[in-house]
């Protein structure tokens, strides 16, 4: 449903909020209602994808506005005397000044000079009255805006998440059938092409850590967080796991890339060992392309019978590596890494054999 999309959701939180804001506004007595359309301005920059997002966004503006405010008077008031260039140059440099202090109002410290300079060419005739209008009537609006984002769905970023996991999922099973078919047609993988798939992996990383991220901190002072509290925290698990997996796979396709064990001395020709190595990617990736079990455990489903392809390929490899010698071939590490890089890849994703319930 389209109302599932964050951005779906967010439109209609701010579209209520400002609708609201400005109700209330134009019933506050005329000194504040003549200015109503600052109140649907500060519902807007109040709604956010989470409640403590909006909340921080809320007091963070106002605070900033009324810093740009109080610069923009001061400076005025001590610069009299000299042109008016010159003063709201000076405003304008002051202000982006203090927008550095980024700890404290963080993405609303711009507010702090375009206050500043609406000052300046406004309000500066009457400083009291346009302060309390704008920055009172914004707060109004803002307040407007949490309580909206706390009301009508308060949203906990779950479909975000999950979608985010399985594209990152997808993606990395992708490199390893890709890694896989290179080392069966006995290339050699180039460097520059895995370090473009390299970057293209990291970017859906980072993707599904902002996710994830974002789902920790909807949960903060959010009515529903009780009530989703396990599918938040599978979730958590989930997108750690496949970040484990991911800096294993890596690992992974560095050892490939740079030492080519199905190249070296510890490829025999009844070994296999590049066909062994592709086997145990491909099945490790299958793993990670079938998350869930569909079954209730009394017969086998296609997530069982992916494990067991993987854990198979993963025994071969392991044999390969039991019956290949040293000789001080790096080749020979490098297969014993890959082996106990899947291994650790398919513990991370819960990938064990289970056996039939007998119930």
């Amino acid at each position: 449903m389209w109302l599932h999309h964050p951005a779906a959701q967010r439109g209609v939180r701010a579209a209520v909020a400002a609708g609201l804001a400005w109700q209330v506004a134009v019933l506050l007595p005329p000194l504040l209602s003549e200015y109503a359309y600052y109140a649907p301005l500060g519902a807007v920059i109040a709604v956010h994808p989470t409640i403590a997002d909006s909340a921080s966004a809320a007091w963070r503006s106002v605070l900033a506005m009324l810093m740009g405010f109080a610069l923009a008077y001061v400076v005025y008031e001590l610069t009299r005397s000299v042109p008016d260039a010159l003063t709201i140059a000076l405003i304008v440099a002051l202000a982006i000044g203090v927008e550095q202090w980024r700890r404290l109002l963080r993405d609303q410290a711009g507010w702090v000079s375009f206050a500043a300079v609406l000052m300046i060419t406004v309000g500066a005739g009457q400083p009291g009255p346009y302060v309390l209008r704008y920055a009172g009537l914004t707060l109004v609006g803002a307040a407007i805006g949490v309580l909206v984002t706390a009301v009508l769905f308060p949203p906990l970023q779950l479909t975000q998440a999950v979608g985010r996991i399985g594209g990152t999922r997808a993606v990395l099973a992708a490199h390893l059938h890709d890694m896989a078919e290179t080392l069966r047609e006995g290339r050699v993988p180039d460097p520059a092409e895995w370090t473009e798939r390299n970057r293209r992996l990291d970017r859906s990383l980072d993707r599904m850590r902002a996710a994830e991220r974002q789902v920790e901190r909807a949960r903060l002072a959010n009515p529903r967080a009780r009530r989703w509290k396990g599918r938040a925290e599978t979730i958590r698990e989930e997108s750690r796991a496949v970040d484990r997996v991911a800096v294993l796979v890596d690992d992974l396709t560095s050892l490939l890339v740079e030492f080519h064990p199905h190249r070296r001395g510890v490829d025999h020709a009844e070994a296999g060992t590049g066909w062994v190595l592709a086997d145990a990617l491909d099945g490790l990736a299958g793993v990670l392309t079938t998350p869930y079990h569909t079954g209730d455990g009394t017969t086998p489903d296609e997530r069982e019978a992916r494990i067991a392809r993987a854990v198979d390929a993963l025994h071969r490899l392991v044999g390969l590596v039991r019956t290949s010698t040293v000789s001080d071939d790096q080749g020979f590490f490098a297969l014993g890494a890959v082996a106990v890089g899947v291994h650790r890849s398919l513990s991370a994703l819960g990938a064990q054999e289970r056996q039939p319930s007998t119930a």
